[in-house]
């Protein structure tokens, strides 16, 4: 077994802020664990986690890393950083550091490795997911001081007694689980991760995923319920749910030997050459708001400089924001993006922009599964975008629910417009309108 001497810790960059990540074994693919429940500097002084990261070792190439905000990584000073881009960006960062191509992702969090997977096919090989869950409800009703409460609580061994109840009496553990749940974060870090949960529904993701899927899940897990897991990768296409044998809600702890079976077979499988062209997006459309009544106000000549200045001005704000140019849409644009959040600060700047040029705009958003074209974008999501964005008033940007539930711990503040019906799609779409826009 390997020993703390041997974790060679080194740090990846992206844009200006740096992840503490590591790499040991020797199997022919590459796993990238993504977790929030320990450093990485304590991984091996825990024995069975490091019994388990050993075994893991002998079939993979394993990647570990902090995410921002946890041990030895920098914190998230980004207040416009929403945490599914956050969470995205940081493995993305580790994966160029390690020069991987393409990795699994082993998903010990709940279901951000969904996100990644859905929005980057190209880099994902596969998804190895334990209790998966899209959405925390139950977030949603804690008051500030119970939030406090529960970040305290946590550091516990009455915690780890809820989360793994028949692991928890072993002393060397409670010691273990202690001194790292005190220097993964502080309290308030822990409280602001809550907060964000409250917001985030990772349903469009799921929905979006291509690359094989395996959800794995203890049969008696306390904490999280192994229906909600289970009806989660019923909505993953081709998804394979295997229902474990236990009660430890950590499956490095109690008894792995299932745990690392499945992982092995899933990983001994042949790769499935997942097509790129097919991906999760937020789809932004503009369009210039009375733009006959300005030709006829300023002039044919006039309005065609109007425009080239901002088809320019367009193109460089979309670029800033990392998205896609796609192409122009007659009086506006059509753009995609690899983060919601992107998106919608790249539709504020575009509509501050054209009230500098003296052109009103209006914009909408949507998040979904689209087809990549050579020079274009297609799919429900498409039309989706295009029609939100046509029910937007002057100077508004109108999003779908979607964005809004991605977009969570971002800063961005959005207020109900309304359920509406979209022309040719099926049911009715609950709107909100982006506040300080206008």
């Amino acid at each position: 077994m390997m020993g703390v001497q041997d974790l060679d810790v080194r740090f990846a960059e992206h844009a200006g802020d740096y992840q503490a990540y590591a790499v040991f074994g020797e199997g022919l693919h590459d796993v990238v664990v993504q977790q929030s429940i320990f450093p990485i500097d304590l991984m091996w002084e825990l024995p069975q986690l490091a019994a388990f990261m050993d075994a893991l070792g002998r079939v993979a190439r394993v990647i570990v890393y902090d995410g921002r905000n946890c041990g030895a990584s920098d914190p998230i000073t980004d207040p416009d950083a929403s945490l599914p881009e956050t969470l995205a960006d940081d493995l993305l960062a580790v994966l160029d550091a390690v020069e991987s191509d393409r990795a699994t992702v082993l998903d010990m969090s709940g279901g951000s490795g969904v996100f990644f997977g859905a929005t980057y096919p190209e880099r994902t090989r596969s998804l190895i997911l334990a209790n998966l869950r899209p959405s925390f409800p139950q977030f949603q009703e804690f008051s500030a001081v119970r939030a406090k409460q529960l970040a305290l609580r946590v550091r516990t061994t009455e915690w780890l007694r809820i989360r793994n109840p028949r692991v928890a009496h072993d002393p060397v553990l409670q010691r273990w689980w202690g001194r790292a749940s005190r220097l993964l974060n502080s309290p308030e870090l822990t409280v602001r991760q809550f907060e964000a949960a409250t917001r985030i529904d990772y349903e469009a993701a799921l929905l979006a995923v291509r690359v094989p899927t395996l959800v794995l899940h203890r049969r008696d897990d306390r904490l999280w319920d192994i229906e909600t897991s289970r009806a989660a990768a019923g909505r993953v296409p081709g998804a394979r749910f295997v229902e474990l044998p236990g009660g430890e809600h950590d499956i490095f702890l109690g008894d792995t030997a299932p745990v690392l079976a499945e992982i092995g077979h899933f990983l001994d499988e042949p790769e499935i050459e997942v097509g790129s062209d097919r991906t999760l997006a937020t789809v932004l459309f503009t369009d210039i708001v009375g733009s006959t009544e300005q030709v006829a106000a300023r002039g044919d000549d006039a309005w065609r400089h109007v425009l080239d200045a901002h088809d320019q001005t367009m193109d460089h704000v979309v670029t800033a924001h990392r998205g896609r140019f796609v192409k122009q849409t007659g009086d506006g644009i059509l753009a995609t993006f690899d983060g919601p959040a992107r998106a919608v600060h790249c539709a504020a700047a575009i509509l501050e922009n054209a009230r500098d040029q003296g052109i009103t705009l209006r914009a909408g958003l949507h998040t979904g599964e689209i087809e990549l074209r050579p020079s274009d974008v297609a799919g429900i999501a498409v039309h989706i975008a295009s029609r939100i964005a046509a029910l937007a008033g002057p100077n508004e940007i109108l999003v779908s629910r979607t964005v809004v539930d991605l977009t969570a711990g971002s800063g961005l503040q959005f207020a109900p417009h309304g359920d509406r019906q979209l022309k040719g799609v099926p049911g009715s779409w609950p709107l909100f309108a982006v506040q300080g826009s206008t």
